[in-house]
């Protein structure tokens, strides 16, 4: 495919960790999005369920589109190769004025993947501003490998866990990834970020898409699925996951309670405590 980021781009990437603003829909488009976002949270009863929110895509086609829109593989190509799968997906939620909040963090602690080698897409549906609590970075710190976490399961958290970087945070350092919607923002698995609560009167709502590369393995030895998005699957590590042909079509619940369970096994192994997941209703 035809090259999306400049050199100047990959170089940042590499050395900082992240890369934006990046061009994906109108923001025309990005408020269509959120109106069908909406309708999902009718149909969970108001409020995004963490069921539903765990992989969206496979649930919802419009998502399964977005996660293949070829503005974002386009440019993750360019920093992780032809062929990609999207591990997972979901939405970072904080309602106008809400005290919700995400401690510093790395995305690789509980994942369970054989490399670094994974890159989120974070598309903005609304304006991701720092009164509304955008996300927040610290250039260069996925380059400090692997760092311990520990575990808060604070209330407000929206992390699994509530996990949280065990090392000190010079906040001074931290760079602000301010989104316009239908902008995204790519940023490594090790770079230790986190975002504030949301201070403005709108909402601040994000997509995250985790993509790797085929050759990427799960090491915990539960079994791991992935949608293949681009190129070929020429190792197998994962099993290929079923687009969904309707809104919570039975078959498509089904398939997603399944990976729920196993979900559940690779985010909370050893953790004290562990967060229920519900499944949703189908529909028709």
């Amino acid at each position: 495919m035809p090259r999306v980021l400049l050199d100047a781009d990959i170089e940042s990437f590499r050395r900082d960790g992240y890369v934006f603003p990046l061009p994906v829909t109108s923001a025309t488009e990005a408020t269509a999005f959120r109106t069908r976002l909406a309708a999902v949270e009718a149909h969970d009863g108001g409020r995004l369920s963490r069921s539903t929110n765990q992989k969206p895509h496979l649930l919802l086609p419009w998502l399964n589109e977005l996660i293949r829109h070829p503005r974002v593989l386009d440019a993750v190509e360019d920093i992780l190769g032809p062929d990609l799968f999207c591990w997972g997906s979901g939405f970072f939620i904080k309602p106008a004025g809400d005290a919700a909040y995400i401690s510093w963090h790395q995305d690789s602690t509980y994942w369970g993947l054989s490399q670094p080698d994974v890159v989120t897409a974070w598309i903005a549906f609304t304006p991701s501003t720092v009164r509304a609590g955008c996300m927040r970075v610290v250039p260069g710190s996925h380059l400090k490998d692997q760092l311990p976490h520990k575990d808060t399961f604070a209330a407000d958290n929206l992390l699994s866990r509530g996990q949280e970087v065990a090392v000190t945070v010079d906040e001074r350092q931290a760079v602000d990834i301010v989104l316009q919607p239908g902008e995204m923002s790519l940023h490594h698995v090790r770079l230790i970020h986190g975002s504030e609560p949301n201070r403005a009167d709108h909402p601040r709502i994000g997509y995250a898409i985790r993509y790797v590369p085929t050759y990427v393995r799960q090491i915990s030895g539960i079994p791991d699925s992935a949608t293949l998005v681009r190129g070929v699957d020429k190792h197998g590590n994962f099993e290929h996951e079923p687009s969904p042909r309707a809104d919570f079509a039975a078959d498509a619940v089904a398939f997603h309670a399944a990976l729920l369970e196993r979900q559940a096994k690779i985010l909370y192994a050893g953790a004290a405590q562990v967060k229920p997941f519900s499944v949703p209703p189908p529909v028709g």
